[in-house]
């Protein structure tokens, strides 16, 4: 959408390490143009901040502007800091923090993150699409699934975050795919039975992680395995020692899958496997409807 004669009444932005984006968002809380880059948090130094933004989202200024972010732009070495709020909380009640800015068009407020002491977990932007699923379902129980490079199980109950537990699968897939020797044996393609196969063994046998994975080089070397078969086995293995050990989150649970088309695919694929349906919804409309909640609830507060 063009950025064009867009006046916003006021702006989303989803700000994480490697991307930025931004809405233009009107009264009634429509899109009514959009805007991305690379410039994410961990490209830039703090006084490239603002000008990024402004970068992005000038044709859309007026004078004092509301703009509502969330993600790694309110972590400690974002734009300001916004303290992580202790579970038990209602993502829909956390306050937007203000953040300074020298552009006078500008007024910036960040949702903060949520975190847990026991054991030690930390989210930032997740707590968003939370919102934004709670905001479309407010009678939701059950656990929610937000698979990514640190992939979320959130257990909501009452509009709640309970509790919930993070698992580095994502990271883990990009490091042994880019920096292992199984990167001689990946490739482009998919095999929806290697997958099948692979997060059955690992989900019955998680502690096999280790040997199975190098089973892949071997196949390889010895067998001529197709490359996308091979891909689909590392993704299978993984997610299935995920499954593993986050069980009691999704046995028996209601649960839905929030994430890119991609993700949520290999995940409701892998469920789907233990005879559940997850329910499904993109990551990127679950983050515009949370920061629409935020500035429902939250429009009273000044920056």
């Amino acid at each position: 959408m063009s950025a064009q004669g867009v006046h916003a009444a006021w702006i989303a932005v989803d700000w994480g390490t490697s991307h930025l984006r931004a809405w233009a968002m009107s009264e009634r809380d429509e899109v009514l143009s959009e805007a991305r880059s690379d410039r994410g948090m961990g490209r830039l130094a703090p006084h490239e901040f603002e000008p990024a933004l402004l970068d992005l989202i000038d044709p859309w200024l007026g004078a004092g502007t509301e703009i509502l972010a969330c993600g790694m732009v309110g972590s400690r070495q974002g734009w300001t800091e916004a303290p992580y709020v202790a579970v038990p909380c209602k993502p829909l009640d956390i306050a937007p923090v203000a953040a300074p800015t020298r552009d006078p068009r500008l007024r910036l407020r960040i949702v903060p993150g949520i975190m847990q002491e026991t054991p030690a977990d930390v989210m930032r932007g997740e707590e968003t699409q939370i919102a934004g699923w709670l905001a479309r379902a407010p009678g939701f129980d059950g656990v929610l699934c937000l698979p990514g490079t640190h992939t979320k199980w959130v257990e909501i109950s009452a509009g709640e975050v309970v509790s919930f537990h993070s698992f580095m699968t994502g990271e883990l897939y990009a490091s042994l795919s880019e920096h292992t020797v199984l990167r001689h044996s990946l490739g482009d393609g998919w095999n929806d039975q290697a997958f099948a196969e692979a997060v059955s063994e690992t989900l019955s046998r998680p502690e096999t992680l280790a040997a199975r994975l190098f089973s892949i080089r071997a196949e390889g070397l010895l067998r001529g395995a197709d490359p996308g078969r091979a891909t689909a086995r590392l993704s299978g293995l993984l997610v299935g020692a995920e499954l593993a050990g986050a069980r009691p989150w999704w046995l028996g649970r209601d649960i839905a899958v929030i994430g890119s088309d991609r993700t949520v695919a290999v995940y409701a694929a892998a469920l789907a496997l233990q005879g559940l349906a997850p329910a499904i919804a993109d990551g990127s409309e679950m983050t515009r409807a949370g920061l629409a909640a935020y500035h429902r609830r939250h429009a009273s507060v000044t920056a």
